[in-house]
């Protein structure tokens, strides 16, 4: 499934709602990601202030992967290749 995500509010609530359908308390992940729960929870509430290595990185052990896309690009248009 895909999640849209235009705020940072809202990664936040993905990323809480990813962890709890996975059944993992904060202190849990945190202990997989090698951090405190503290630091989970700073990550849920503010993941703009979080760098995207770390929200990466507990995406990852949630199951997920982050991905960026363009809306506009035009699916029919080639694509440069750079």
């Amino acid at each position: 499934m895909n999640y849209p995500i235009d705020t940072p509010a809202q990664a936040g609530a993905v990323l809480k709602a990813l962890r709890s359908a996975k059944g993992l308390s904060q202190a849990q992940l945190g202990e997989l990601m090698g951090v405190n729960q503290k630091r989970i929870a700073r990550i849920e509430a503010a993941p703009g202030r979080t760098s995207v290595a770390q929200v990466a990185k507990l995406v990852a052990l949630l199951g997920g992967r982050l991905v960026i896309s363009d809306d506009k690009i035009d699916a029919k248009k080639p694509q440069s290749t750079w």
